[in-house]
């Protein structure tokens, strides 16, 4: 189905070429006429309609051979458009740049621009913030569709791997040590275990007798069980003094001890190749990948499920931004100002860094298309003014021919 311009278009060549064919007949009827009875006014006539051919014609031909070539005729230097489309392109795209895109004309117009006012206005409306909540739901859920399962476990086997190994273990638990130290955990374990090594040393006596009789039976013969009950005795009253005195060596000499080995664990190089070791021998991507897989899985079924829930947190969360940002828009006027201004910056970066891009996007654009669509695309946007030329050309080539006409007869006479 023809469009409006295309409707246009064909009206005016109607006309134009209508009144090219009225001319020609006003001219044979001249002709005619003059012949047969002729009157002086006839000359006038025929001198006009017979220069309003020629100027119709000439029109139609310079018109004509801007997009094609005057009936199917290639006479040199017609159709002008195609045969030189890629010329046309290059200087079409200098020609924006040089004159649109360049610092002059941009600034007062990027000066102008008030983008936040037009995204206040426009985020005002109820409407609006539905459908900005359902295209950055549906562009999340899009993203999550198109993402490959295996390509983000790897990322998060990697990432993950990555983090770890930076972590400073030895750091950690130097500091775990120093902690537990201060809050005295060391001391409360001391005296956790104390009564069960207590407990447990009261009935081992059997079992150190069985001990000194495996290694010495002849004393074990004379006095084994005395020996193992002083022995235990012994042993359970040195833990009642631990127990019992809060400033016993012992518990000095764990708190020393443990002291020591959290500074070791930050300077000893022995200390440092084993967490490497460790980390290497436990912390890789593929001993994590079941765990980036059963991750990946939830945050997704989690994603999913807050997607197709109208109600459910990731909605609630966005709605609340949403009417959020469009109160700070509405109300902040030093963030509109500020984001005006870096709007204005950027767009007015942009544009004069990639002029030469547009330039030669424009170039192949022209250049891509085919000439005969070139010339169509021209002729549909200009075609109906140049139809006005042709009758300019009719009208004008007439009254000059009746001019020079009248002027001859002036001059006869």
């Amino acid at each position: 189905m023809p469009t409006q311009k295309q409707i246009q278009l064909r009206k005016h060549k109607r006309i134009a070429t209508g009144l090219f064919f009225l001319m020609a007949v006003i001219y044979g009827l001249m002709v005619y006429f003059r012949h047969e009875n002729p009157q002086s006014w006839m000359g006038y006539v025929e001198a006009f309609s017979e220069a309003g051919m020629v100027g119709a014609l000439a029109d139609w031909f310079a018109v004509t051979a801007l997009f094609r070539h005057p009936l199917g005729i290639p006479i040199p230097h017609t159709n002008l458009i195609e045969r030189k489309k890629k010329d046309l392109g290059n200087n079409l795209g200098k020609f924006v740049k040089e004159n649109f895109l360049n610092p002059e004309n941009i600034r007062p117009y990027i000066e102008k621009l008030d983008v936040v006012k037009f995204v206040s206005t426009w985020l005002n409306k109820s409407s609006s913030k539905e459908i900005l909540e359902i295209e950055i739901i549906n562009l999340i859920q899009k993203i999550i569709n198109d993402l490959e399962d295996k390509e983000v476990e790897n990322f998060l086997a990697n990432k993950g791997a990555e983090i770890l190994k930076s972590i400073d273990y030895q750091k950690i638990t130097s500091s775990g040590i120093h902690y537990m130290i201060e809050k005295e955990e060391h001391i409360k374990l001391l005296e956790t275990i104390l009564p069960q090594i207590k407990e447990y040393v009261n009935e081992s006596q059997q079992l150190i007798r069985d001990r000194i009789s495996e290694n010495r039976p002849f004393i074990s013969f004379l006095a084994g069980k005395k020996i193992s009950r002083e022995l235990t005795d012994g042993l359970i009253a040195f833990l009642d003094e631990i127990e019992s005195d809060k400033n016993h060596f012992v518990r000095m000499k764990l708190t020393q001890n443990l002291e020591q080995f959290a500074e070791d664990l930050l300077v000893s190089e022995n200390w440092n190749e084993k967490f490497e070791q460790l980390k290497n021998e436990l912390i890789s991507p593929e001993n994590l990948n079941d765990y980036a897989e059963d991750a990946w899985e939830s945050i997704k079924k989690i994603l999913n499920e807050n997607i197709e829930n109208p109600y459910s947190g990731l909605s609630l969360y966005l709605q609340k931004n949403i009417q959020k940002l469009s109160e700070s828009l509405q109300n902040d006027e030093d963030l509109k100002i500020r984001l005006n201004k870096w709007i204005r910056h950027f767009l007015y970066r942009m544009i004069l860094k990639n002029s030469e891009e547009v330039q030669t996007l424009i170039s192949k654009t022209v250049a891509s298309w085919e000439g005969k669509e070139l010339s169509n695309k021209l002729e549909l946007e200009v075609g109906k003014d140049l139809q006005f030329i042709r009758i300019n050309g009719t009208l004008v080539g007439g009254l000059v021919g009746l001019v020079i006409y009248t002027l001859t007869q002036m001059f006869i006479s």
